[in-house]
This record gives C-alpha cells, sequence and structure tokens, in this order.
C-alpha cells in the first residue's frame, strides 16, 4: 500500500506544475474550498511566477498520461471545477509524442506471442494518431485489407495505476472534509474516471463496445462504425476497418464534397439522441477528431474506448425532461426530479419547478449561436446548491457528450435548434414507450371515480418504498484509511506499547524481587 507521504509528494509536485500554468488560483479563491486544501495549494504555489489567465488544459497536459484523461473527465464538471476551467478543459489535446516504431513493434509482438509480419504484410512507420494511452497506425493485412492498428504505450497500465492510487487517497480526504465536497462526490468522480480507464486499457473491452454500438445502430441509415478484426485484436492491440473520409471539423472540405452541412448536424444530434434514449448505449468521446464523412455522407465514428451507458427508467425521465424543457412544462420537469429522487423530499416540487424555468425559458425558441451556455450552467449549478442535489455520475457522461455534439452541430449549422431536432424524436418516443400507459391510467381517472385515489396510495407506497433506476446505486468505492484515523491508530499504538512495556518492567520487576525473597 502506498504510503501517506508518497501521496502527498505527488500532489504537491502536480500542483506546483499546476500553479505554473496559473491553474490553482480559482482553487484557493473559492469559498468552498476547505481550509486545508486552501492551505496545501499555497504551498504548491510558493514561488511560482503565474500567468494572468490560467491555462488548465496545459497543467494538466504537463502533468502526464492519467492527468490528461483526469482533465477531460473533469470538463464534465463545472459544478467542481468551474465553469472557466471546465471550458478550457473541453480544449484539452490527447496527443502526445509518438512511442518509437520498433517499441509498438515489440509490443504487438508480445501481446500476440508471434512476429508481427504473421498478421500484417506492412504497418507505416508514421503514426496516424498518438495519444496518452495508445497510438494508431495505418496497416495491410497479410490478406490485403486496409486497416488501424491500435497499440497501447508500453507500461501505461503501471503508470495509470498508480497516479489512480492518488487520485482515490486525494478524493477520499477531500470528500472526508464534509459541506461542499461532500456534496460534490469526488470520490464517485475518480470511481468514474478509474472504471472508464480500465476501458481504454484493455483494447478487447473498447472493441466490444464498438461491436455493441454497431449492433444497436444497424438501423439508424447514415452513421455506422467500424469492423472490428477480431483475430488481430487482444488487450493490447486492436484491429479495425480503415475509415477513408473527411474530418467532420473540415468544412470547407465537406461543402467542396457536396455534403449537406445542414442536413448532417441534424443527423449527428438524432444519431446521439438514437443511441442516449433508444438504446441507453451511446458512443462519449464525439468529439471531432472522432468523427468523419465518408464519401456517401454517412458520418463514421471512431474510438470507442469511452461509453456511456443509463437504463431503461433513467431514459424514460430522461425523454420527459428533455420533452419538459422543450415544451415548457416544467412542473412535471420538476416531478422527473423528484421521481428519480435527485431532489430531496424535504424541498417543494413547486419551487424546483419555478427554478427551472428561471433557466428554461430564456433558451426555448432560440438558435445555439444565440445562448449562453456558460449563463445556462451557472443556473442550472445554482439550482443544485440550493435544492441540495447530489451529483450523478451515471448521467455526467451523457452531459459532456451532449454538450459535444451541440458545439460540432453548432459548427456545421449555426442557425441550429437544439429544441427543435430533438423534440420531434423525443415526442415519438415517449409516444411509443408511454403512451398506453399514460392512456390507461387517463381513462381510469376520467371513468373510475373510486380509482382516482389510487395515484395517492401509490405515491405513498413509493414513499416508503422508493422506486430505484434512474440514479443507481454507486459501485463499492475503495476502503482508504484517512491519514487523522492512521494518525490515532498509530498513537493508540504507542501507549498500548507504552503500557505493556510498563506493565513487561514491572512483572521483570516483580519476579526479580521474588527471585532475591526464595
Amino acid at each position: 500500500m502506498t504510503a501517506p507521504r508518497t501521496h502527498i509528494w505527488r500532489l504537491l509536485k502536480w500542483g506546483r506544475t499546476a500553479a505554473k500554468h496559473g491553474a490553482l488560483r480559482g482553487i484557493e479563491r473559492d469559498p468552498n474550498t476547505p481550509p486545508p486544501v486552501r492551505r496545501m495549494v499555497r504551498i504548491a504555489r510558493f514561488g511560482t511566477i503565474q500567468p494572468a489567465v490560467p491555462d488548465y488544459a496545459g497543467a494538466f497536459q504537463d502533468i502526464g498520461p492519467a492527468a490528461i484523461k483526469l482533465g477531460q473527465s473533469l470538463a464534465t464538471r463545472p459544478d467542481l471545477v468551474g465553469e472557466e476551467a471546465a471550458q478550457n478543459l473541453l480544449s484539452l489535446q490527447d496527443d502526445l509524442p509518438p512511442v518509437p516504431f520498433s517499441a509498438i513493434c515489440a509490443e504487438i509482438e508480445r501481446s500476440f506471442a508471434a512476429p508481427w509480419s504473421d498478421y500484417f504484410a506492412s504497418i507505416e512507420e508514421d503514426p496516424v494518431g498518438a495519444a496518452s494511452i495508445a497510438q494508431v497506425h495505418k496497416a495491410v493485412t497479410t490478406d490485403g485489407r486496409t486497416v488501424a492498428v491500435k497499440v497501447l504505450r508500453p507500461g501505461v497500465r503501471e503508470r495509470f495505476a498508480r497516479d489512480i492510487a492518488t487520485y482515490e487517497w486525494a478524493a477520499a480526504h477531500l470528500e472526508a472534509l464534509g459541506g461542499e465536497a461532500a456534496r460534490l462526490r469526488p470520490r464517485l468522480t475518480i470511481a468514474n474516471f478509474k472504471r472508464w480507464s480500465n476501458t481504454e486499457l484493455d483494447l478487447r473491452r473498447e472493441a466490444a463496445a464498438a461491436s455493441e454500438l454497431a449492433q444497436a445502430m444497424r438501423g439508424y441509415e447514415g452513421y455506422r462504425v467500424p469492423d472490428i478484426d477480431w483475430d488481430r485484436t487482444n488487450g493490447r492491440v486492436m484491429t479495425v476497418e480503415w475509415i477513408d473520409g473527411i474530418k467532420i471539423s473540415r468544412l470547407d472540405e465537406l461543402r467542396a464534397a457536396g455534403h449537406d452541412l445542414e442536413e448532417l448536424a441534424e443527423r449527428l444530434v438524432l444519431a446521439f439522441l438514437t443511441q442516449a434514449i433508444d438504446s441507453g448505449f451511446f458512443h462519449a468521446d464525439m468529439h471531432q477528431g472522432n468523427l468523419f464523412v465518408e464519401a456517401d455522407g454517412t458520418i463514421a465514428a471512431i474510438d470507442f474506448g469511452i461509453m456511456g451507458r443509463i437504463d431503461r427508467q433513467a431514459r424514460q425521465w430522461l425523454a420527459e425532461i428533455l420533452y419538459g424543457l422543450t415544451t415548457g412544462n416544467y412542473r412535471r420537469v420538476a416531478e422527473i426530479h423528484f421521481e428519480a429522487q435527485y431532489v430531496p423530499s424535504h424541498h417543494s416540487v413547486d419551487e424546483f419547478a419555478t427554478a427551472l424555468r428561471a433557466v428554461g425559458e430564456p433558451m426555448r425558441g432560440k438558435p445555439v449561436s444565440e445562448l449562453s451556455v456558460g449563463q445556462m450552467l451557472d443556473g442550472l449549478f445554482a439550482i443544485t446548491r440550493d435544492f441540495d442535489m447530489q451529483t450523478q455520475p451515471h448521467l455526467l457522461l451523457l452531459q459532456k457528450t451532449m454538450v459535444m455534439v451541440e458545439g460540432i452541430a453548432t459548427q456545421l449549422n449555426p442557425r441550429i435548434n437544439m429544441w427543435d431536432v430533438s423534440a420531434p424524436y423525443v415526442r415519438s418516443w415517449i409516444r411509443d414507450e408511454l403512451g398506453p400507459e399514460a392512456a390507461v391510467a387517463d381513462a381510469l381517472k376520467e371513468n373510475v371515480s373510486t380509482l382516482l385515489r389510487l395515484p395517492d396510495l401509490v405515491r405513498r407506497v413509493e414513499e416508503r418504498f422508493p422506486p430505484r433506476g434512474g440514479a443507481p446505486e454507486p459501485a463499492p468505492l475503495p476502503e482508504i484509511e484517512l491519514m487523522w484515523d492512521r494518525r490515532r491508530r498509530e498513537s493508540k499504538s504507542a501507549w498500548g506499547y507504552l503500557l505493556a512495556g510498563l506493565v513487561g518492567a514491572g512483572v521483570t520487576a516483580a519476579a526479580t524481587a521474588l527471585g532475591w525473597i526464595f
């Protein structure tokens, strides 16, 4: 087990790097920052020259591969790191200098326990992408197919395990301080990050995720996932079909190729909604570098290391929340939050509905270009604090992906109205999934006066036995001994040793005295 002093040393070293980028200023000035954390920040930044404008992305980039992934995860948590930091972290580029080609070939051969030439006729030496966890090379298989080969960086699993252990230790101590730190649930944030990282560090699981998403989207025209070459895939190497297309961010090339950018934007939004609401399994890393447009206009996605999943009950709530926001039915949106137990029951549904209206009304009916995402998020985070809402980790990836999709769709079509695009799909899904049940409930209420008491009865039963779903039980968190508990235990041990010593000395003295007597 790693000693506390090792964790503290790593945190101070990372903190000093962050301070050089001005990335600790917000933590130090935030009134919600616990005093012990503020003191540690001051020690870390002592003697550094900080830039006027913080560069959070640059700080995480300099700290290392695990920090890059952690920074991308924290980009979904403006409630935890602040809106300014979250926006800056969205620009975090997951690219590093490539590993030498000889090391990549050695890793392939080690993973297959055979020469790489048994599987590939050729591999291009220069990678097409070099990220913090793996790098990708274009290759040709022995049977003549052009593929992309993704290979883990040597030693990356060990380095991630070491750094995540320190993240877990720091999060446990932060949460134990209580107050705002406990409400934001940093331990669950790190637990989710660890789970995502473990998926990315096992390329078989990424391949399985791609295969599952391809199956779920098989009936959706104009969006596809490349085929997996399972014979050339293992835990450290993944081989997939090569995608020939234009990156979705290259707007001039897309126009020159004759693609309809407005149609692409709408199709991308609907593809995401189909994944999230219809199947409950979605590509959670839909940034510009992972989306291509093929010659026939099909959007092809790559890189499935980060995937999101939400259960059926949560999808129903999500669909109703989206539809309620698009139609202005804030009362229903508020009720869903209470049904899902996102808001503690001691608060007022009506007051929460009014708070939602204050955030939602300025957004409705306007194109994305006229909306202030920062103001909207500030309003939503103020609500979470005012109504004691705990963070729901199972929705964090969904929120992050929605922001990504919105950003790409806006670049393709600055006039797009996300609400107008989403509403017909959500309305249709609700009608198909919830319509019959709603119709039966309405008929009972209208025609059988005796049964009008059923909703109150059901509500009382649900209060006695709350429904589960939407906010699933978090996975068990690792047991981490807090420093102050350890000191207390060691202090007790020291007194125990001292007492035992005194008793032993007394016994020895008594025995000696008895020996003298007899």
